[in-house]
């Protein structure tokens, strides 16, 4: 472009300054309307490289977009100097109306500072009006539209270097300058705009009317999400209330829309879940819970929330995303099933059993000192300083605050005194590793398998019945006294003993049983210890061949 001082313009120059002022206006982002004003110093206005600093949250200023020399772009695109720096230099030099020129003469002293730049060889100006290479041109951008002319916030400078006839820019090259700057100021507020305007949510029905282009932006979306979708009060009587489902949740839960508006999520979630729903924030809020169906079943559900408003100061309403994550949650099940379970039996396996037997057990108080005597001496409970007793005429540990623990010491003798406990029975089959020898691993698992299910058949709702390993099971039964406990062993034995049909094939075995107590203060493991000591003992004292019935 001409950088003369004549009056006349060529048309092609003037258009070709419209077409990229235009293109500005038009890029799509950000980051597209930055380089496009770089690219039009470059292209339009006769300069040989061209630099955008824009102005970050901070202050400062980064260089965000450069055209004309990929080396130089590649040494300073992304770096950042400090606002003061740049004040300094906005604040020196020649004013060109809204232009900035600092030339070589006074330049010298911002070589030091933290503003990024290039440096361009070439030799000293032969004539005044000549560009020399240290010579600095800034063009402010500053928001439009600032009260009586003023100028308003700065967002960013253009910096130009080497004109490409060579010479600094004369009355119409300066005017072009400071247009083209003033109007890559809109199309950057523009840009702004448009970004944030991106990441708000669509207004809502209120206000149908006045933001129908939106509101059909945001129909589309809702509507054809592949995740549910609905839209809820919030706040006032009708908390929570749903207000519009998309297609992909009426199918979710197979209930249509119309059915949908007459419930709210504390409705539909399965009662186990309501106080996961509750803790859940309303804004930002993520859970996993299950939502119920039309045909009576829960399907498990990953449910996120959002709040939008139809106004600055408007109503609020709950945007909920709702993700199915039925099939991950029957996998996570399946894993911690495989991981506490037996894999041939499907009953808990050792470290479930030892988990749950633990569970049972309250710690051992540390008695200390001063426990009432006379209360000890008539079988009355005494306390500790810590709540905790002892009941000298059962036997029994006692907490305060552990009602849900009731274990207490087997009867002395094998004698049945009516206190109950906690029993563990220790089971071990007889003839087993016979079977395993005689007709195959395959019949043995099979044995294993139905003395699983017979096992588990003879229990109580509750009792826990799990496979220690080989051919070793146990039985946890709570609330037991010593008959009760004997009865139990005998039942289960009679229950084993019946023929088992493996690999086309009846076969017997027999099993002993040995029966532990859990004391409040024991260890699963002691406890087990117990009842396996007892259960070889038991095994011991029966001649071998009535171990095994026929």
């Amino acid at each position: 472009m001409e950088t003369e001082s004549e009056p006349y313009v060529r048309l092609a120059s003037l258009r070709q300054l419209h077409q990229v002022m235009a293109d500005m206006n038009t890029a799509r982002s950000l980051a597209d309307t930055l380089q496009t004003v770089a690219d039009g110093v470059v292209h339009a206005l006769g300069y040989e490289m061209a630099c955008v600093n824009l102005v970050r949250p901070d202050g400062d200023l980064v260089v965000a977009a450069f055209a004309g020399n990929s080396a130089a772009e590649a040494l300073i695109t992304g770096r950042v100097g400090s606002r003061a720096s740049w004040d300094r230099r906005l604040n020196m030099g020649e004013a060109w109306g809204d232009l900035r020129f600092i030339p070589h003469t006074e330049g010298w002293v911002l070589d030091d500072d933290d503003v990024p730049q290039w440096y361009t060889d070439g030799p000293a100006p032969r004539f005044e009006d000549e560009w020399h290479p240290s010579d600095r041109l800034f063009a402010p951008m500053y928001t439009p539209g600032a009260p009586g002319g003023a100028c308003g916030e700065l967002l960013g400078v253009l910096s130009v270097d080497r004109p490409r006839n060579g010479r600094h820019p004369g009355a119409w090259g300066r005017e072009a300058l400071q247009m083209y700057a003033f109007q890559a100021a809109i199309a950057i507020s523009n840009a702004r705009l448009r970004a944030n305007m991106q990441r708000a949510l669509v207004r809502l029905e209120r206000e149908q009317q006045a933001l129908r282009a939106s509101e059909e932006s945001f129909r589309q979306a809702f509507e054809y999400a592949p995740s549910g979708m609905a839209i809820a009060e919030m706040g006032g009587d009708q908390h929570g209330r749903i207000l519009r489902s998309n297609d992909a949740l009426c199918r979710l839960l197979g209930r249509p829309a119309s059915a949908m508006r007459r419930y709210a999520f504390s409705d539909l979630v399965h009662p186990e879940d309501i106080g996961t729903l509750l803790r859940t924030s309303a804004e930002g809020g993520r859970a996993e819970l299950r939502l119920g169906r039309r045909d009576g079943t829960y399907v498990w559900v990953s449910l996120r929330n959002s709040v939008v408003a139809d106004a600055a100061d408007g109503p609020r309403f709950l945007l909920t995303h709702v993700e199915d994550i039925e099939e991950r949650k029957r996998r996570e099940l399946q894993l911690a099933h495989r991981a506490s379970h037996d894999s041939l039996t499907g009953l808990p396996n050792s470290a479930e059993l030892r988990s749950r037997l633990s569970a049972r057990i309250c710690p051992r108080p540390a008695h200390a000192g001063g426990l009432d005597s006379l209360d000890a001496a008539y079988g009355h409970p005494a306390f500790d300083a810590n709540g905790h007793g002892f009941d000298f005429a059962s036997g029994a540990e006692s907490y305060e605050g552990y009602d849900h623990h009731v274990h207490t010491a087997a009867p002395e003798n094998d004698r049945d005194d009516g206190t109950k406990g906690l029993a563990v029975l220790f089971c071990d089959l007889d003839g087993f590793k016979s079977i395993n020898d005689r007709f195959g691993h395959n019949a043995g698992d099979a044995v294993l398998i139905e003395v699983a299910r017979r096992l588990s058949r003879a229990v109580r709702d509750g009792d826990t019945v799990a496979r220690l390993g080989g051919d070793e099971f146990v039985i946890l039964a709570d609330g037991l006294g010593q008959a009760d406990a004997q009865d139990l062993a005998v039942r289960l034995r009679n229950e084993i003993i019946q023929p088992i049909r493996a690999e086309g094939r009846a076969v017997r075995v027999g099993a002993s049983f040995g029966i532990g107590w859990a004391h409040c203060g024991m260890t699963a493991d002691e406890v087990l210890k117990s009842a396996d000591e007892r259960m070889y003992v038991e095994k011991r004292s029966r001649p071998k061949q009535h171990r095994r019935a026929g």
